[in-house]
């Protein structure tokens, strides 16, 4: 086994129980590990502390285990999954019969860094963000099987964009259980088509359910505005929800088709929505002040913290528009989920931008990600979803 030897004061975060081992943390390393082997980790004492996925960048070891008894094989695998399925079914989240829509693993919060799993009724989407978790690949889909059981037929692999690029992994996406082709999940009674094949992220944004849930309860009799509608959730869930009018926008043509096929599915002939692929900038910049509900869930402003002061101005922008053309008595449900910005930091531009608009604008619920993306309490980076719903006189 390979061992790596922190800097004298570096296991201090580890002995917290956070998950990651900086590069700059090691003093030196026992061996040759390749990208995504196992390695032990030790304190300057020649104490063990933890081990975990060993990987070439700023984060050199992502923790899997801190005890020193535990072996990373299929049993593992096995345990940890379980784990997380008991853990979702405990919050009612998964093996309902109105909701086949759920993740089942979330990363650093169920103490499997670099892992992703979302379940879309008999199809579980796997997706590796580092290059131990795609060399395990194998080992985790055949610990999947045994602990889903009957819930899933396929597992479906789609980690082409995630990892690092450095790794010279060379991922192909597929199928590696099965090769189920309908991709038609349900989420609280409603039915979407989930593109795990091109579409962004796992195919769909599962972390917006039940912020979705709650616009429902806004929607009657309003004029909604679904900025960056992706797949269209929050429309969708307007359109259940009673309002009058549903706009949908998006620069992606694809997007937008996908938005309507998701619309004509659960809403079909119904001529309360319409969709627009264009910049949603521009649509903003001229389109009438006729909408008294309106969603802005934009991708990632920052993806990493050399690029937060930008994304802070496009925040800034984009809800001052926002907050310029609502109508009174409007509700603005405003988003980051830029994991480079805090809550406080979204809070501050959202304020500026509400204090430049002049009206007068009251929280009425603060938003984060949901149950079945927790957040790990020793790995607090993991909050990654902000989002506030405003009332706008």
């Amino acid at each position: 086994m390979y061992r790596v030897y922190l800097k004298p004061g570096k296991e201090e975060s580890l002995k917290r129980f956070h998950p990651w081992v900086f590069s700059g943390a090691i003093a030196r390393i026992d061996g040759q590990p390749e990208e995504g082997e196992i390695v032990d980790i030790y304190t300057s004492q020649n104490e063990f502390i933890a081990k975990g996925h060993f990987q070439i960048g700023s984060i050199a070891v992502r923790v899997l285990s801190f005890r020193q008894d535990e072996t990373i094989n299929i049993d593992f695998w096995k345990r940890k999954l379980a784990i997380a399925l008991d853990m979702r079914r405990s919050i009612g989240i998964a093996d309902r019969k109105d909701n086949n829509t759920y993740r089942l693993v979330h990363g650093e919060g169920d103490n499997l860094p670099g892992l992703v799993i979302d379940i879309y009724d008999r199809t579980a989407v796997m997706q590796a963000h580092s290059a131990g978790m795609h060399l395990d690949r194998m080992a985790i889909a055949d610990a999947l099987s045994e602990v889903m059981d009957d819930r899933i037929n396929n597992i479906y692999y789609k980690s082409e964009t995630t990892l690092p690029f450095k790794a010279d992994l060379y991922p192909e996406n597929g199928f590696l259980r099965g090769g189920g082709t309908d991709n038609i999940a349900t989420e609280y009674g409603l039915k979407f088509h989930i593109d795990w094949l091109k579409g962004q992220k796992t195919g769909f944004f599962v972390d917006q359910r039940e912020n979705r849930a709650l616009l429902e309860r806004y929607a009657k009799g309003r004029s909604v505005l679904n900025m960056f509608c992706y797949t269209g959730g929050f429309s969708v869930y307007a359109m259940r929800g009673g309002a009058k009018m549903v706009h949908s926008v998006d620069s992606s043509a694809k997007a937008i088709d996908l938005t309507n096929q998701n619309i004509a599915l659960n809403f079909p002939d119904d001529t309360r929505h319409t969709a627009y692929a264009e910049d949603a900038f521009k649509y903003l910049d001229h389109m009438s002040s006729c909408y008294d509900l309106i969603i802005l869930d934009p991708p990632a402003f920052a993806k990493h913290r050399d690029a937060l002061r930008n994304a802070l101005q496009g925040y800034r922008r984009l809800n001052a528009k926002a907050f310029e053309k609502i109508q009174p008595g409007g509700i603005l449900f405003t988003f980051s989920c830029s994991q480079a910005v805090n809550k406080d930091q979204f809070r501050t531009a959202v304020f500026t931008a509400a204090a430049q608009s002049g009206r007068n604008v009251r929280i009425l619920h603060q938003l984060t990600q949901p149950a079945d993306h927790p957040v790990n309490i020793y790995h607090p980076e993991g909050e990654y979803l902000k989002g506030l719903v405003l009332y706008v006189e």
